[in-house]
């Protein structure tokens, strides 16, 4: 008998402050979707790395590989040979395609 009663005792009250309205929970959901979108433009402005190799650059740019070494040949997307591998500078890359260079020394064959 005693046992059902310190049972009874002991579930915890929750008052009227403590309850979750919808008004609450939408605010939240605002909030989270803020501070999201924040983190993915800050991301999306900043890249992770500002070397990538060429792989990641044909990725990027959906390039063939031998259609980037032509591209690298005629001087039209700057590198940097390390050690037999060849890097290209991000900020470089996004500055030529900006500016619409790539595309006038491109020939169609």
């Amino acid at each position: 008998m005693t046992a059902i009663k310190d049972n009874q005792q002991q579930k915890p009250t929750i008052q009227r402050d403590q309850l979750i309205t919808l008004g609450d929970l939408i605010e939240f959901k605002e909030a989270l979707l803020k501070d999201i979108a924040g983190l993915m433009q800050q991301r999306v402005a900043e890249p992770a790395k500002r070397w990538l190799k060429s792989d990641e650059v044909r990725k990027m740019l959906r390039l063939s590989a031998g259609k980037l070494q032509y591209l690298r040949d005629k001087g039209i997307i700057p590198f940097t040979k390390l050690g037999g591998i060849t890097y290209y500078d991000y900020q470089e890359i996004m500055q030529l395609m900006e500016s619409g260079h790539y595309e006038t020394h491109l020939r169609v064959a």
